[in-house]
């Protein structure tokens, strides 16, 4: 059984900084792009940054800038450095990753129980 256990979230001020973390653990054949969503209240999860195996980053234009993802495939963790925060960053932070668990089976995707960050003064 494959597990994602994120870390890190709190309450900030605007213009703080926070560092999530997503730890894999489990029954681990290969981790293919990890993704970092966020979902703010009422509104549609959304895609917040990803990155490739081979370390390959993508951002949502609103954290461009600010935000960066990292990974350490040694330790099968993802991270989120989050700066220079915004009230609007609000939502709760979810790791997703494609994980194949067995050669014989193609990747499925995992997602962790999610990480509530706020934003205010």
């Amino acid at each position: 059984q494959v597990q994602l256990v994120e870390s890190g979230g709190g309450l900030v001020q605007p213009g703080g900084s926070l560092r999530l973390s997503c730890a894999a653990s489990g029954r681990l054949f290969t981790i293919y792009t990890m993704n970092w969503y966020h979902q703010a209240p009422g509104k549609q999860r959304e895609l917040v940054a990803s990155i490739t195996s081979d370390g390959s980053t993508n951002y949502a234009d609103s954290v461009k800038g600010r935000f960066t993802i990292s990974r350490d495939n040694a330790k099968n963790t993802v991270y989120l450095q989050m700066n220079n925060l915004k009230p609007e960053d609000t939502a709760v932070y979810y790791c997703n990753a494609a994980i194949r668990v067995r050669l014989e089976t193609g990747p499925v995707d995992y997602w962790g129980q999610g990480t509530q960050v706020t934003i205010s003064s």
